[in-house]
């Protein structure tokens, strides 16, 4: 993305803020695993959808005058010879200017003495006003996950500066985030060219005996021709009775002469993450049994992509699957009344995707165009030995949807003829 995009995004949000109000935005810390080494840097998501920037221990601080008037900076890692000799280089200031497009860009280690020098009622460069709100992105997916950066300034501004009122930033960020820009849709694209090679690989390769962690080993070399982004999130890659773990990471199982393979993953194009799933026989050939489950999933799917657009309620998108497919398990005479439809489908069927594999969004009432989400069907058969799931990514347009993954063999005969065998 161009620095245009991410200052666009930033006045989008600063629109919404408060006057006489602070916002600041951490890329977020570093997680250790053990003695001597961290966990791979994540930078936070709405920094990035901010910034551009995806480097650690920086942070974006604007203020809102009570006129409207917005002075924004960057702070950021200073250049350490030897601290990017171990651990590699850091940003520049230069570069972060180019990337984000904001023109102040200083050093991380001056941050809170120059929050504390503002909110105390001065600054050299801030204008001087009172400052009466406080924006921080205090999102958590659980009560239960660790503190951010966020949730500590939250803990300082209790303490030390008890007049500001405290807004969370990301509920402004979340409408944001709902609807893509064309460059947006342009990087779900090209991901999902790159997700397509990568799925491919991995049926071209599919025969009995092959391991789970060789399909990855495809399906990661596939990926890494186009750079070193990789996965947008770790592959869910299984065989046989492991497709009935939902979010399986282990890799050791090994595809026997008739399991189908599940596969739920996704590439990432500057910072946007598709998320598909197909399955597939091993050895290439549909049984009857595969056949009937699979026909199911992909009438639901095809279903789907006829029957959404714009003003649909986004609650029944995962309800009509799910209605759609109980049809046609009885039609297929799988089961006896749609009442059973939870003992074959396991989870839900749409989440929207974007910076996040299941994007942090404002969840909306209607669908609208510009959204992209999943359309996810599953089914799930423990006693016939058979759990796939089919899952498309659905950019919603003016008049209708389009499936963004459509490329990407879907259909009995497609795979079997991808696969070659």
């Amino acid at each position: 993305m161009k620095a245009a995009f991410h200052e666009e995004n930033r006045k989008k949000l600063y629109g919404m803020m408060e006057p006489a109000s602070l916002l600041m935005v951490f890329s977020g810390e570093e997680v250790r695993k053990t003695n001597d080494e961290y966990y791979p840097f994540f930078a936070e998501r709405n920094f990035v959808y901010l910034t551009g920037l995806a480097c650690k221990n920086a942070a974006l601080v604007a203020v809102k005058s009570e006129n409207g008037r917005v002075d924004e900076r960057l702070y950021i890692l200073p250049p350490d010879l030897m601290a990017e000799r171990w651990t590699g280089r850091r940003v520049k200031p230069e570069e972060a200017r180019n990337v984000s497009g904001v023109d102040t860009v200083l050093n991380i280690d001056n941050l809170f003495k120059d929050i504390h020098t503002l909110l105390s009622g001065w600054h050299y460069s801030f204008r001087q006003e009172p400052i009466r709100s406080l924006y921080l992105d205090l999102y958590r997916a659980d009560p239960a996950d660790r503190d951010r950066p966020a949730q500590k300034m939250l803990a300082l501004a209790a303490r030390e500066y008890p007049f500001l009122r405290i807004r969370d930033a990301s509920q402004c960020l979340r409408r944001l985030r709902l609807i893509k820009t064309p460059e947006e849709i342009a990087a779900f694209r090209q991901a999902e060219e790159i997700t397509r090679d990568g799925i491919l690989s991995m049926m071209r390769a599919s025969r009995p005996g092959m391991y789970e962690y060789q399909y990855k080993a495809e399906f990661d070399r596939a990926l890494g021709q186009y750079g070193p982004d990789g996965p947008g999130f770790p592959s869910i890659i299984s065989a046989g009775k492991n497709n009935f773990c939902i979010h399986y990471y282990a890799y050791t199982g090994q595809a026997q002469e008739g399991d189908m393979v599940l596969n739920d993953v996704g590439a990432q194009w500057d910072n946007h993450i598709t998320d598909v799933s197909r399955g597939w026989p091993c050895n290439g050939h549909f049984s009857e049994k595969q056949k009937v489950l699979y026909s199911c999933a992909l009438k639901t799917s095809d279903h789907m992509f006829a029957a959404i657009r714009p003003g649909m309620k986004m609650a029944e998108v995962d309800a009509e699957i799910r209605r759609y497919n109980a049809e046609r398990l009885v039609d297929a005479g799988v089961m006896r009344s749609a009442d059973e439809i939870g003992t074959y489908m396991w989870h839900g069927g749409a989440h929207h995707i974007g910076y996040d594999v299941h994007d942090v969004v404002a969840l909306p009432e209607t669908v609208a165009p510009g959204m992209v989400f999943c359309i996810d069907v599953g089914i799930y058969h423990e006693e016939w030995g058979i759990g796939f799931r089919l899952e498309d990514n659905c950019l919603i347009t003016e008049d209708g949807c389009e499936n963004l993954s459509g490329a990407i063999p879907r259909t009995i005969a497609d795979i079997e003829a991808a696969m070659g065998k």
